[in-house]
C-alpha cells in the first residue's frame, strides 16, 4: 500500500487508515484481531482512535492487539482526546487534554502516540490554550505529531497560523474531516485552508456512512448503520433524494468499470487533493477486506469527472457544529 506523507511534516502514513469506532462496541476482540491482521498484511500502518470510543475500550482492545498480534512499531497509532461522553460540548482545555493524554497512554500501553489530535473546536477555551496542550505533549515526548478534528477552516486557519508565527510551536500535522461524494462541504473552506497551511487531511466517513455502498437504495436494511441506535455517524441525512442521485450515478460508474460502488467512491476520496489517508470503518473483516481491495482501482479521468459534476456541492453558509469522529 502506498505510503504518504502527513502534511508537511515527516511522519508517512498508508494512504487507508483503519478506524476502530466500533472497537469494544460492535466489533469483539476476535474480529478486531481479525480486521487489524487483514489490515497490516495488506500494507497498513495508520491506526485511527479516539478516548471516547467505547469508553476507552476501542484503546485497551488495540493495547491487547499489539502486544501479541502486530508489533507496536510496525503501526501508526493515532488517538484524540476533547470529546466528552454523552455530551455535545467538548472540553478542549489544557488540563482535561493532557490529563487524558496520559490516560489513553495507560490503556494503550505505549509511551507516545505517533499522532493525537483534538477531537473538536472548543469555544469555550481559547485557541493559545488548546494548542499549547499540543506543544507540551510533543516536548514531553508523550506525542510525536498534533492534529485537530471537525474544525472548520477559520479554525483551522487561525490554529495553523499559530503554531508555524513562533519558533518552537509544533506545527498542526493533520486535520480530520468527513469527506465523500455526499459529503464535500469542507471543499468550501476547510479543505482550501488545509492546503494553504500543508496539513494533511484524514478524510473519514469516505462512504457516506454506508450509504455509498448502495445498500439503501431500495430501503434501510435492519443490520444497517441507518437503523443502528446510536447516533453518531447515522446515515439518516445522506437519505434523501439529492443522495440517491449521486448514488445512482456511482453505480452506473461502477458499472462500467466492472467494480462496485463502493470501491469507486473509496477510491474517489483517496486520490481528491489533499488527502493523506482515508480512514475505514468496518464491523467485520470481510467488510474491510473489501474496501482494502479498492487498492487496485484508479478512477479514468473521465469517471472522475462525471462523478465531481453529479456530486458537486451546493455553495451555503457552513453548518454549525460537530458530530464525533
Amino acid at each position: 500500500m502506498e505510503q504518504r506523507q502527513l502534511g508537511r511534516t515527516g511522519l508517512r502514513v498508508s494512504r487507508l487508515g483503519l478506524g476502530t469506532l466500533t472497537w469494544g462496541r460492535d466489533t469483539d476482540e476476535h474480529e478486531a484481531a481479525e480486521q487489524l491482521k487483514v489490515f497490516v498484511d495488506a500494507g497498513g500502518t495508520l491506526v485511527d482512535t479516539a478516548d471516547v470510543y467505547a469508553d476507552g475500550g476501542a484503546e485497551y482492545l488495540l493495547s491487547r492487539l499489539t502486544d501479541g498480534l502486530v508489533p507496536r512499531s510496525e503501526l501508526v497509532i493515532a488517538t484524540k482526546a476533547g470529546a466528552l461522553p454523552g455530551s455535545r460540548r467538548p472540553d478542549a482545555s489544557r488540563g482535561h487534554l493532557l490529563n487524558a493524554l496520559d490516560a489513553s497512554l495507560r490503556r494503550l500501553n505505549t509511551d507516545h502516540v505517533d499522532l493525537w489530535q483534538v477531537h473538536a473546536h472548543d469555544p469555550a477555551t481559547p485557541t493559545e490554550e488548546t494548542l499549547h496542550a499540543l506543544d507540551l505533549a510533543v516536548a514531553s515526548g508523550r506525542a510525536r505529531y498534533v492534529g485537530v478534528c471537525q474544525y472548520s477552516g477559520w479554525q483551522l486557519a487561525k490554529s495553523a497560523a499559530r503554531q508555524h508565527a513562533v519558533p518552537g510551536r509544533t506545527p498542526l500535522a493533520s486535520v480530520q474531516l468527513e469527506y465523500s461524494l455526499l459529503q464535500r462541504g469542507i471543499e468550501r473552506e476547510a479543505l482550501p485552508a488545509a492546503l494553504d497551511a500543508g496539513v494533511g487531511l484524514l478524510a473519514c466517513s469516505p462512504l457516506g456512512r454506508g450509504v455509498l455502498t448502495g445498500k439503501y437504495r431500495h430501503g434501510v436494511p435492519p443490520e444497517s448503520r441507518g437503523a443502528a441506535p446510536h447516533p453518531a455517524g447515522s446515515a439518516q441525512p445522506y437519505l434523501g433524494e439529492a443522495s440517491r442521485r449521486i448514488v445512482d450515478a456511482l453505480a452506473t460508474a461502477a458499472d462500467g468499470l466492472a467494480s462496485t460502488p463502493l470501491k469507486v467512491a473509496l477510491a474517489w476520496v483517496r486520490d481528491r487533493p489533499g488527502v493523506s489517508a482515508t480512514l475505514l470503518g468496518a464491523r467485520t473483516s470481510a467488510q474491510l477486506q473489501s474496501s482494502l481491495s479498492v487498492e487496485a482501482l484508479t478512477l479514468p479521468g473521465e469517471i472522475r469527472a462525471a462523478l465531481d459534476d453529479v456530486s458537486a456541492p451546493v455553495h451555503r453558509y457552513p453548518d454549525q457544529g460537530w458530530t464525533e469522529l
